[in-house]
């Protein structure tokens, strides 16, 4: 039996225990806080250790946000990720076999700093296509260990973590009903944003900024008007947090006010595919984002990649931030 809508019903997050501060990176790295700060809003980031992997964050953001949506189960896992565990095989299953899952469709997903929103539209796919009544939506990446460990221009920018959305078929009048996910790439801009192999991540940081303006901004738009708002209509911009400077050019484009738009860059850093449902679940546990905002996410990445979509946010069960020791650690 096919859905009427898939609506979000949960939401999680995980961050390794460790945070590193600019001034940390000031003893190795050719810069000072003051600099990264102007440039990226970025203060601080959590890293992992060796002894945690993409898939053991992801298991924690899962089972919060499962718990949050008041159920074990999901019957279908998406995990978008740049960074797995190893090239073969891949995440999702090992993620659902930790959860009790074993047996159910689990794949992942790569789409870069977008990865999330392609992984919602596929797994709310399945739903409306009657394929599963639930799903559970994982993002999770260890940026940090992408850039060449001596480069200032990209070491500064990337940190680790998990964030995750529990999916049901409902009602498209219901508070969590997703309207349409607005998807693109642009193959043309590939080399903007590469990495062969862990420490040789390089970007073009002028040719990104300009991008991710211009497709965030744009797809945006189009999510809004596909289910009948206006911008002025948007209580909460939810933007992909690559740094502080592209989503306050976004809003300002879109004519979104300051103090709608959603915003913890300074505080995880850009988190890649974990950004979004990082941001969600830091912004809902602390009240930022209430039930009845409608709230626009947005997003772009290598790929080049990029997506938005529409929602008025649901009422879901209170839990804690994440904080530095907050329930989404590993501790």
């Amino acid at each position: 039996m096919t859905a009427e809508a898939v609506v979000v019903c949960g939401v999680g997050a995980a961050l390794p225990s460790r945070s590193v501060s600019n001034t940390e990176l000031t003893t190795r790295l050719d810069t000072t806080d003051q600099w990264i700060r102007s440039r990226t809003g970025i203060v601080q980031r959590y890293v992992a250790g060796s002894e945690l992997s993409t898939s053991d964050l992801a298991v924690r953001a899962a089972r919060q946000a499962l718990a949050c949506g008041g159920t074990e189960r999901a019957e279908v896992l998406v995990v978008a990720t740049t960074t797995p565990d190893r090239c073969c095989p891949a995440v999702a299953p090992t993620v659902a076999t930790r959860l009790g899952l074993t047996g159910i469709p689990a794949y992942d997903l790569a789409a870069g700093c977008t990865g999330f929103l392609y992984a919602l539209a596929t797994a709310a796919g399945l739903i409306a296509g009657g394929t599963a009544c639930t799903a559970l939506v994982v993002g999770a990446d260890r940026l940090a260990t992408l850039p060449d460990p001596e480069d200032r221009a990209t070491v500064p920018l990337f940190g680790d973590g998990a964030g995750a959305v529990v999916l049901r078929g409902g009602g498209a009048n219901e508070a969590g009903a997703l309207g349409p996910v607005i998807l693109g790439s642009d193959g043309t801009g590939a080399d903007l944003i590469r990495a062969s192999r862990p420490s040789a991540l390089r970007m073009d940081g002028a040719d990104v900024f300009r991008h991710a303006v211009d497709r965030m901004s744009t797809t945006a738009r189009e999510a809004a008007a596909a289910v009948g708002w206006s911008l002025g209509d948007v209580d909460r911009l939810v933007p992909h947090q690559a740094n502080s400077r592209i989503t306050s050019f976004v809003a300002r484009r879109l004519g979104v006010r300051e103090d709608r738009r959603l915003g913890n860059v300074a505080e995880v850093g850009n988190t890649g595919a974990a950004s979004i449902p990082l941001l969600l679940a830091d912004a809902a546990a602390k009240g930022r984002l209430r039930s009845g905002h409608r709230t626009l996410l947005t997003a772009f990445g290598a790929g080049l990649t990029f997506g938005a979509v529409a929602l008025t946010w649901p009422t879901l069960p209170a839990h804690p931030p994440f904080g530095r020791k907050g329930p989404g650690h590993d501790q």
